[in-house]
């Protein structure tokens, strides 16, 4: 068998050393590059809009996948009704707002209208009419619920009368809500018993809207939004009725609070009713009691605002958990979930 030749030592260090001949390229002339601000998505392989030379995911594109995969825990947070946005993208089947905006309405739209689902899960629709309508339980493309609704909402202001807005990921950068949305205007939900708010005349409408109405109306639960406090709704299910309430205080705080209350058997809402455990959605917590199925929202409404009241001075209190308080923390704990 032939042996590989060696190189001497020196050979090797030489060989090492000398640079190999490239061909120069030719030199090209530098596209003028734009703003930060007016660079669209595109794929990840195709050249940076910005004009760089580089692909897009080794340039802008890296601040976009970023912002994908960034979860925001409190998207509505600075949000008027922060615990109804909650409630109405987690937990209402049917129920609408009107938004005001920080700017002036563009010509030809005369409302925004956000809503919590609308038809064939669209993210937006601009009417016939040119009124703007928002679905806010939406899958959403990044982790930033409030910066995509912001998006979807931009492009259906200028979205041609009578047609929906698709899903796209939101540029990243791209505002939020907390800058589109007037912050002192109020946020007041109006909970439906059905759909009908999709069609402007749901009686006249096609046969084929009317089939999904009904399709959409079979599977709503009854829902209902307590008036005497904040962001808590009751809903009627065939074995017991609910009352899911969404609660802005920090969770180690309000656990604590609950905590002592149900150590005092101080936390349900009156006879047959019982606090029985929590979960955490958008970064707030939402404490939720059986009810008996004979116990409607209105019957629901003084015991709401009294445990308010007591649950008020369990939060002041600042002294430590006695052992019944933590056991009573503990058993609540071990029944919380995260939805989102």
């Amino acid at each position: 068998m032939a042996k590989t030749a060696r190189l001497p030592p020196y050979e090797k260090r030489r060989n090492r050393e000398t640079p190999t001949m490239a061909k120069k390229r030719p030199q090209t002339k530098a596209k003028p590059q734009i703003t930060d601000g007016e660079i669209p998505v595109v794929s990840a392989r195709e050249p940076c809009p910005c004009g760089s030379g580089r692909r897009y995911k080794a340039c802008h594109g890296r601040a976009a996948a970023h912002a994908v995969t960034e979860l925001v825990h409190r998207p509505f947070e600075g949000l008027p009704g922060e615990g109804d946005w909650v409630a109405l993208r987690e937990l209402v089947p049917a129920a609408t707002v009107e938004l005001t905006l920080k700017e002036a309405l563009p010509e030809g739209v005369p409302s925004v209208v956000l809503a919590t689902v609308l038809p064939m899960a669209w993210p937006a629709l601009r009417r016939d009419d040119g009124s703007v309508l928002i679905g806010l339980q939406n899958d959403t493309a990044s982790g930033d619920i409030s910066r995509d609704l912001a998006d979807t909402l931009q492009r259906a202001l200028v979205a041609e009368p009578g047609t929906p807005v698709q899903g796209r990921r939101a540029p990243a950068g791209g505002p939020r809500l907390q800058d589109l949305l007037d912050a002192q205007a109020p946020f007041e939900p109006v909970v439906h018993s059905g759909f009908e708010f999709w069609v402007p005349d749901a009686e006249n409408a096609a046969p084929d809207v009317t089939a999904s109405l009904e399709r959409a109306n079979a599977a709503a639960i009854p829902t209902a939004k307590l008036a005497g406090v904040d962001a808590a709704y009751w809903c009627e299910t065939p074995e017991k009725n609910h009352l899911r309430w969404v609660m802005p205080h920090p969770e180690e705080q309000l656990l604590d609070a609950l905590a002592r209350l149900h150590a005092a058997g101080r936390s349900s809402l009156g006879e047959g009713t019982r606090l029985v455990g929590s979960f955490r959605a958008h970064g707030l917590t939402v404490p939720v009691w059986d009810l008996p199925s004979g116990m409607s929202a209105e019957d629901v409404e003084k015991p709401a605002t009294e445990f308010a009241e007591r649950l008020a001075a369990a939060l002041a209190a600042t002294e430590p958990l006695t052992a019944d308080e933590r056991r009573a923390r503990g058993g609540l704990t071990n029944r919380q979930v995260t939805l989102s």
